[in-house]
């Protein structure tokens, strides 16, 4: 009994005090580690990484960008697409009315790519229908296991986008009513945040890199210098050398202005020049090692410096790019939308990446040939189908080709033989 009071303290205890991006009472997986000295990462901060921003953006639009289609699945493992289900406009058209479906699912995907865990809260209606689903603020969610474990429900806070009359207060919600998609290494109650495991050191120092970048070229790529003189100065002379050389010489508009030194005062270098501390080369790691932790190509997010191995086609790369990136996230999604929306065998919904992996034109007119049999093997698909794959519009009237009586093409470079003659009637001569 102690335990579901303790339970129901959590629940109504005042909410986590939360920095940006980061949740300071502690969480699942969220002890404070060492950043070697650097800042601690926000979700903001990872962002600002222009590869962290590219990764994120390519992976969580491509997830919007593919559309959700419903299958009736029959016993004997036959699926027919449904035409008419009321869901599908929920998941590719519109969510809520406050939330388009595209905007949603980059969304989704921004939350699990960054902070570990996505949540979407499922709108129901009197029979339990499935009204909406509202993307949810990772922040405003903390999953909270009943006790003996079987089970999950959600602590969801106020909406902070509302007005204060309308935003609401907290809410408790069943596991059946939320959608949560969590991330690499789920626990039972959330996935690892990559601002925490992967992205803790390699983000801050490629923002400390792009950072260090900005002030170098807006001191006229000059690098820091340190004046010295033989002769003593008072400080009152040093504070107004400080301030005439900023004033004269600093900032990109002042970077080929000669500098005049009296008195016997040299320059001399403080810092490394950048070619010295190879900064170029640094941030080009950096690229990499983030576009690794996603699993993206480098050359997907404009690292264009090394030779892909996935192939020079585009079929190659969309392939690649959907079999071992997208396919981790889409399986998960589909399995927790599935179990919550669906809750049976007999219908299923699944993201179509057919687009993706399309081949280029003419190697999928040579495909669908083959398909059609016209090619020498047996056919075994229809027109119909075929033209449904090219999103084209259905024509009854068509014959679908004959299965048992396919014929080889002719090859043009053979003869063509001679016309029959026409036959002759009875008594002709």
């Amino acid at each position: 009994m102690a335990s579901l009071i303790d339970t129901l303290k959590a629940w109504f205890a005042p909410p986590p005090v939360r920095a940006e991006g980061y949740l300071l009472t502690g969480s699942v997986f969220g002890e404070s580690l060492p950043t070697g000295g650097l800042p601690p990462l926000t979700e903001k901060g990872a962002l600002a990484v222009s590869a962290v921003y590219a990764a994120v953006n390519l992976i969580a639009g491509t997830i919007a960008s593919m559309p959700v289609e419903i299958y009736d699945r029959q016993a004997d493992g036959e699926r027919d697409r449904r035409h008419d289900d009321p869901l599908w406009w929920v998941l590719n058209e519109e969510m809520t009315p406050r939330w388009n479906a595209a905007a949603g699912w980059e969304h989704l995907g921004l939350s699990l790519l960054v902070r570990g865990d996505a949540f979407l809260r499922i709108r129901r209606g009197r029979n339990g229908e499935v009204l909406g689903l509202e993307p949810l603020a990772y922040d405003r969610v903390t999953p909270v296991a009943m006790p003996g474990g079987a089970r999950l429900v959600y602590v969801v806070e106020a909406d902070p986008t509302l007005p204060a009359p309308t935003a609401g207060g907290r809410e408790v919600l069943d596991q059946d009513d939320m959608v949560h998609v969590p991330g690499f290494g789920f626990n039972g109650l959330a996935g690892l945040s990559p601002l925490r495991t992967a992205l803790r050191l390699a983000a801050p120092v490629a923002s400390a890199m792009q950072d260090y970048s900005a002030r170098f070229f807006s001191n006229g790529a000059r690098p820091d210098y340190v004046l010295t003189t033989d002769q003593g100065l008072s400080p009152e002379s040093i504070a107004q050398l400080r301030e005439q050389i900023q004033e004269r010489h600093g900032g990109p508009e002042n970077a080929r202005k000669p500098m005049l030194l009296t008195n016997g005062l040299k320059t001399a270098p403080l810092s490394i020049p950048a070619d010295e501390m190879q900064l170029l080369e640094s941030r080009k790691f950096a690229v990499e090692e983030i576009a690794r932790i996603y699993g993206v190509p480098p050359f997907m997010i404009g690292h264009n410096e090394k030779t892909t191995s996935w192939g020079s086609g585009v079929e190659a790369m969309g392939v690649g790019f959907v079999r071992y990136t997208l396919r981790q996230h889409l399986n998960k999604i589909e399995t927790e939308l599935n179990r919550k929306l669906i809750r049976t065998s007999r219908k299923v919904l699944a993201f179509d990446t057919t687009n993706l992996e399309r081949a280029d034109f003419l190697t999928l007119l040579q495909g669908f040939r083959i398909a059609l049999g016209r090619a020498g093997e047996p056919a075994f698909m229809t027109v119909e189908e075929i033209r449904e794959r090219l999103s084209l519009k259905r024509q009854p009237e068509t014959p679908f080709p004959a299965l048992a009586q396919a014929q080889p093409d002719t090859n043009p470079t053979d003869p063509v033989p001679a016309p029959a003659p026409d036959p002759q009637p009875d008594g002709a001569a």
